[in-house]
């Protein structure tokens, strides 16, 4: 797989596990982020009011059921499922391309109409910031040459991106609720 097609699935699997968990897998961080001294470990930060991100991710709880549901709107509008399980190794890049911008463009619409967001730090990435002292290192998170008491300076590398609000549809009450999309069958 090229680099640019293993960037795209580590944006997938980094976006759901911060969608539905509020982090990066670890495997995922060890691999992308590269650091250059010790990163600190910081105890977690408290959730924004009224946002709670993890909850008990049992079949048939509220927060299961919130995942499964998003992930089954991003199945419905975009494919994103059918995409991501399917062997893209055998298509050429050209071909793949074009399917990406299709699958893109219905995603980000889910997005957009059910999951507002908002950039954590408004600056241009690759611009000079200025991390002050009390910032929060759930949403900042200090990579590189780490040594120092805020404020410190550094290049913004990503302005990351916070829930600002969230307007899914009332969850199903029945079993159908841990359903990302059901079998079809064309009968004849």
């Amino acid at each position: 797989m090229s680099g640019f097609w293993k960037r795209i699935a580590f944006a997938f699997r980094s976006f759901f596990s911060i969608l539905f968990h509020a982090d990066i897998p670890e495997d995922t961080a060890q691999k992308v982020v590269k650091t250059t001294g010790p990163v600190p470990q910081v105890p977690a930060a408290a959730e924004p009011s009224g946002l709670r991100l993890k909850e008990d991710a049992r079949p048939g709880s509220e927060a299961s059921g919130r995942a499964v549901q998003m992930l089954a709107l991003l199945q419905r509008d975009g494919r994103l499922v059918d995409f991501l399980e399917e062997d893209i190794s055998v298509y050429p890049d050209a071909q793949l391309g074009a399917a990406v911008r299709t699958i893109h463009e219905a995603c980000r619409q889910v997005l957009d109409h059910y999951v507002k967001l908002e950039p954590i730090l408004n600056s241009e990435e690759n611009q000079p910031v200025t991390v002050q002292l009390g910032f929060d290192p759930a949403a900042i998170k200090l990579i590189g040459n780490v040594a120092g008491e805020p404020p410190v300076r550094g290049m913004l590398r990503h302005k990351g991106w916070r829930v600002k609000e969230v307007n899914l549809p009332p969850l199903p009450q029945d079993a159908g609720r841990m359903v990302v999309a059901p079998a079809e069958v064309e009968l004849s």
